[in-house]
């Protein structure tokens, strides 16, 4: 069936806080949520359930399992088992449970900086270090994994690394080389891997994402891979995620752990969802992206034309743009803070983002087009005073 992502829903009357953080007169373009209803057999099956009227605790069945290892293998080429699979609510809380697994207080915890706040949190909720490698950045603006620096960063104490990828904000889409690159330091230095992989669906043309624990056995013994159908159907409320980890120590050490730091079973209705999801909604995938490739477009080209001192490099992947204001006059010191005063837009704060994320904010550009529009005028007004 064909899908209209040009509607605008009204969301102000629910409880979004994507639409109620900010008074009435503010534009929101900033939380990764996007403006679009979720796929139609999302709601039969979500609407099924509920006039059902119970909803006592769930049970996890095998269909779910053989769902979503046959996608990986088909859309990543990775052979995983139904028995690899943890289920947790949210990528989000089982990276916690996974660093809750892996390290003690006084460990480091590596990550590649600017990065997701609730990443950039992590270790501050275990008593942890902070084992910061900068990504590197080419001419054009592009960013790349820096290997040297990736390596520098891991110190005696050092744990675990967090891997985001396809990466936010910056939204790389990591190569097979960049990943067997990280990969490889982290086997020779006996760090377990945590990868944040939940954009692995939304990747634009020309990129393929790689789940690091495919890249070998010795990989795959080493990492727990978290991903989600949150971002990629717009699911973020009903609180459902995906742990995958092959190796049944590790998996019973995170289950452990799983207990005593988190409620350990899903949503009933997020697994509703994430099952119909998964098995019927890869049209409705198909059509989202073609329209987030045309509003990323109508972005980059928007932004060079007229946002005068702000630069872009189109995201790999992800619906999320991130934006260089440091030479953008007035809005350079505080874009966050100037377009929320100025634009009445809200954007993300590129500072939260940590280190070489000052001066930047994050836009969201999974919104129907008119409202993207409505966000970028709302810039270019403000920028000309």
């Amino acid at each position: 069936m064909p899908y209209d992502f040009d509607r605008v829903v009204d969301r102000r009357s629910t409880n979004s806080a994507k639409w109620r953080k900010y008074p009435a007169d503010v534009l929101p373009l900033w939380v990764a949520d996007m403006d679009f209803p979720s796929p139609e057999p999302v709601v039969r099956a979500l609407r099924e359930r509920v006039e059902h009227g119970v909803y006592g605790y769930g049970f996890e069945g095998p269909e779910f399992g053989e769902v979503f290892v046959d996608r990986v293998q088909k859309r990543y080429g990775w052979k995983i088992s139904p028995e690899a699979l943890v289920l947790v609510p949210g990528v989000i809380p089982g990276l916690n449970v996974a660093c809750h697994a892996l390290t003690q207080p006084g460990d480091g915890l590596l990550m590649q900086l600017p990065v997701y706040p609730p990443i950039l949190r992590s270790p501050g909720n275990h008593g942890l270090t902070r084992d910061e490698a900068l990504l590197g950045r080419e001419r054009d603006g592009g960013y790349v994994a820096d290997l040297d620096a990736f390596r520098a960063a891991i110190h005696a104490r050092t744990r675990a690394f967090i891997l985001c990828n396809p990466h936010n904000p910056v939204g790389r889409v990591f190569t097979r080389d960049e990943l067997s690159g990280m990969a490889r330091i982290c086997l020779e230095r006996d760090v377990p891997i945590i990868a944040d992989e939940i954009h692995c669906d939304l990747l634009f043309p020309g990129h393929r994402h790689v789940p690091i624990a495919s890249l070998g056995p010795e990989v795959e013994q080493r990492t727990i891979t978290l991903m989600a159908p949150s971002k990629t159907f717009n699911l973020a409320g009903l609180k459902f995620s995906v742990a995958v980890i092959p190796n049944a120590p590790l998996r019973e050490r995170f289950m452990a752990a799983r207990g005593d730091y988190v409620q350990a079973s899903v949503n009933i209705l997020g697994y509703v969802a994430a099952l119909a999801a998964y098995r019927d909604g890869q049209e409705w995938l198909d059509e989202l992206l073609r329209y987030l490739e045309a509003n990323r477009t109508f972005l980059a080209d928007y932004v060079r034309r007229h946002l005068p001192g702000i630069t872009m490099t189109p995201p790999e992947g992800t619906y999320l743009a991130w934006l260089d204001c440091r030479s953008a006059g007035p809005a350079a010191a505080d874009p966050f803070t100037f377009f929320l005063e100025r634009a009445k837009l809200a954007l993300n704060d590129g500072a939260l983002f940590g280190r070489g994320g000052q001066g930047f904010v994050r836009l969201n550009f999974g919104s129907p087009r008119s409202l993207l529009i409505e966000g970028l005028e709302r810039m270019r007004r403000a920028l000309a005073g």
